[in-house]
């Protein structure tokens, strides 16, 4: 009794492989959030008087080789603090503008905020110089 029993050929059934990939993509295109960047194109309006100003803020400017600037003086490190102190005035809130070289060590900028810190400024800001955007302007609504 050599009997050979007929073998039975594995078949994938596409169908059902098609509905859940189907249902894949559906549940993808769902839970997916798009976030679209724009930059909004606005006209600011105009006012004739500004915010009141009780004094002009201090400028420390720091230059390449890491010295210091205060208002148009040259001052030493060691000095900074001081001379920040007697030029800073009577103001309640003192407000410091730093205008670093690119170039400078960021030591001497650090030791340019430490010293104003030290000396009663509260505000201060680093200045800086704006570059054109190489970005395309975005699609209006």
């Amino acid at each position: 009794m050599n009997r050979r029993r007929g073998r039975l050929a594995a078949t994938v059934e596409l169908a059902p492989l098609i509905d859940i990939v189907f249902l894949l993509l559906i549940f993808f295109m769902v839970s997916t959030t798009f976030i679209r960047r724009s930059e909004l194109q606005i006209d600011l309006p105009e006012a004739r008087e500004g915010w009141p100003q009780a004094s002009a803020p201090v400028t420390i400017t720091v230059r390449r080789d890491g010295g210091y600037v205060v208002n148009g003086q040259p001052t030493a490190k060691s000095e900074l603090a001081r001379a920040l102190t007697s030029v800073r005035g009577e103001d309640e809130a003192p407000r410091a503008v730093i205008a670093a070289d690119a170039l400078a060590p960021h030591q001497a900028v650090v030791g340019a905020m430490d010293a104003a810190s030290q000396s009663g400024m509260t505000r201060i800001s680093i200045l800086t110089r704006s570059v054109p955007s190489t970005r395309p302007p975005a699609d209006g609504p």
